[in-house]
């Protein structure tokens, strides 16, 4: 049995983090699964219709699994200083990171199943000394020395659709993928999804598929070398190591649905090769998914939309497919045999 609820921390206040978790509750609340928000209580009471009335503080995850069918419970850690939706500043971002921390160590306790993290903005915890790309490398230092028996990460999977995609570079600007692309970066995502994919998604034999990162794989070489010099190589150690895994293959003929019935995940060589495909399936419910970690964590698959926070506008189904998500992986790793 799972001890309790996910842990879903609040992300930037003023993004459209608040209104999509009032808004995930309401649709949860009946059937669950159940989440406690890590946050500030006054920034969910300005995003909810029904105000405070709907909310309720707790500070321990039992009283949120009491509270969860009749109101959204948090564990309540204010901001500093009020925050304006739409309007994101660096004053916030203390209270965002301790947010993310305190979530992270409820679930490296055992006290909640796992983690949801409602989208936070990069460049405000930039200008607050945040010395992250993001929150999955955030999460991996936070967790770097709790033991894990599986392969180690963080690396960072897409999925929605059916479509899984996990990415050996993030947030690489186009022009300097190819000199960060490495066999041993390749091969090491490899064998995290591989891992990830039996102990997390309960698939009992991975198979994967790499995408090239050239126009028609390279052509042989003729229109670039990566492939051959790379990928193929990668590709090569990785079935040595007893992964079921093949490529590279030309982006364009990876994605359609007869080619992903023949594989579990595709490992991806740069951000938009995985993301437009995960998107072009399910724009509003892809789910980003954390592998390698001794904690589930799992995010929506978009950003802050400060343009649209406070208007009651933004749509909660990324959130919700998070939540549920995190929910089944919690499942399958209380479900894995243990030798």
């Amino acid at each position: 049995m799972k001890p309790g609820p996910l842990a879903l921390s609040l992300g930037d206040p003023a993004g459209v983090g608040p209104e999509i978790i009032v808004k995930a509750w309401n649709e949860l609340r009946r059937g669950g699964p159940p989440f406690m928000v890590v946050g500030d209580y006054q920034s969910l009471a300005s995003a909810s219709g029904g105000g405070a009335s709907i909310l309720q503080r707790v500070i321990a995850p039992v009283e949120a699994l009491e509270a969860f069918p009749h109101a959204l419970p948090v564990l309540d850690l204010p901001l500093r200083s009020p925050v304006v939706a739409g309007q994101p500043s660096a004053t916030a971002a203390p209270s965002i990171i301790q947010w993310i921390e305190t979530a992270v160590g409820l679930a490296l306790s055992g006290a909640v199943p796992g983690v949801v993290t409602a989208p936070i903005a990069k460049a405000s915890l930039y200008a607050a000394g945040f010395k992250f790309p993001g929150h999955t490398e955030f999460l991996g230092e936070l967790t770097a020395s709790e033991r894990f028996d599986g392969a180690r990460g963080p690396v960072m999977m897409l999925t929605a659709g059916g479509l899984r995609v996990a990415l050996v570079t993030v947030h690489t600007p186009l022009a300097k993928v190819s000199a960060a692309l490495n066999i041993e970066a390749i091969v090491n995502v490899g064998r995290v999804t591989a891992d990830a994919l039996r102990r997390d998604f309960g698939v009992k034999h991975p198979r994967l598929a790499v995408a090239g990162l050239n126009p028609h794989a390279g052509e042989g070489g003729s229109i670039g070398r990566e492939e051959i010099d790379i990928v193929a190589p990668a590709v090569a150690a990785l079935q040595d190591l007893g992964i079921e895994v093949s490529g590279p293959y030309p982006s364009d003929t990876l994605f359609p649905e007869a080619m992903r019935a023949t594989y579990d995940a595709a490992i991806c060589l740069y951000h938009d090769q995985a993301l437009i495909p995960v998107k072009m399936l399910d724009f509003w419910g892809g789910v980003n998914v954390t592998l390698g970690l001794p904690i589930v964590r799992t995010s929506p698959d978009h950003g802050t939309a400060f343009d649209i926070a406070g208007r009651g506008l933004a749509r909660a189904d990324s959130l919700i497919a998070a939540i549920r998500l995190a929910d089944q992986i919690a499942e399958t790793r209380t479900d894995e045999p243990r030798g």
